[in-house]
């Protein structure tokens, strides 16, 4: 075949068209037999006590987004998730206080006369503290929303030593009646 120009792939076309197989394959479907289906009964009452797994957090889910959205950490307050709120507060504080600190230093730039590149540094700098002032009360917002609505989850993150003196830390889910 090297003198034909016939490449392999070619052969290997020309080869199944000349000799096709010799037991043509068949699908045959083998029907499933209908096998009459005993009736259940479900006139008994149910036997199996369901537990009451959903215990009403003190505010609704949007109460909560609402008043982190107004005051980032209030909503986890009312939920009793004192550190989170208090990890928004501090956020909130220290956007505030660098949004402030910003503008002033830009006010004494445009004050000063200053360079134009310097003033337009100091903008952004405004400009980027807003961004994360604003994005503290969106999270803050979704986060009490979210911890609304998975108020009665029964998981917890713990840690506990494990052997050779190392730390573990993994959610334990805890359920019973």
């Amino acid at each position: 075949m090297a003198g034909s120009g016939l490449t392999p792939a070619l052969a290997l076309v020309v080869m199944l068209l000349a000799f096709p197989p010799l037991t043509p394959v068949t699908h045959a479907q083998v029907p499933i037999p209908n096998v009459p289906r005993p009736q259940q009964d479900t006139s008994r009452a149910d036997t199996i006590p369901v537990p009451q797994f959903r215990y009403p957090p003190p505010v609704p889910p949007l109460g909560a987004m609402w008043r982190s959205l107004l005051l980032p950490g209030w909503g986890q307050a009312v939920l009793h998730r004192r550190v989170t709120g208090a990890v928004f507060v501090f956020w909130e504080g220290l956007s505030i206080t660098m949004t402030l600190k910003a503008s002033d230093q830009l006010r004494y730039l445009r004050l000063t006369g200053a360079d134009t590149a310097a003033v337009r540094l100091k903008q952004q700098e405004v400009q980027d503290w807003a961004v994360v002032l604003a994005f503290n009360h969106l999270m803050a917002a979704a986060e009490a929303f979210v911890s609304a609505e998975l108020w009665d989850f029964p998981a917890e993150l713990e840690s506990r030593a494990l052997p050779g003196a190392r730390v573990g830390i993994g959610a334990a889910l805890y359920w019973g009646r």
